[in-house]
């Protein structure tokens, strides 16, 4: 397997980014985005609490389902929507290969 994936962002002005993540550094898509310069806070350092990397899958992509933490924190924001993620709960591993996520607004 390639260490490597490809991850799209889609940012909040409708721009498609395509990125190159590493799978062998336990990284997550909030890390991801940080790396890369896009607009994701993460104040919380990953740990599902403040929920400024909350985005929505746009892909086919199966994922995890969401940890208790993950909903509690969905529970209290806004602009949610049936596929809103948090963006540090999204681990970098082959199975996300191709992902596409868009940023949710402010």
């Amino acid at each position: 397997m390639e260490p490597v994936i490809s991850v799209t962002i889609i940012d909040r002005e409708g721009k498609p980014h395509a990125l190159v993540a590493p799978t062998d550094m336990n990284l997550n898509i909030m890390e991801i985005c940080k790396i890369y310069e896009l607009p994701v806070e993460g104040t919380c350092g990953g740990m599902a609490l403040c929920a400024s990397c909350q985005c929505y899958l746009e892909s086919d992509t199966i994922l995890p389902e969401r940890s208790e933490a993950e909903l509690a924190m969905l529970d209290e924001v806004f602009y949610v929507k049936d596929n809103s993620r948090l963006g540090c709960q999204i681990r970098i591993t082959n199975e996300i290969d191709g992902i596409v996520l868009r940023l949710a607004p402010k």
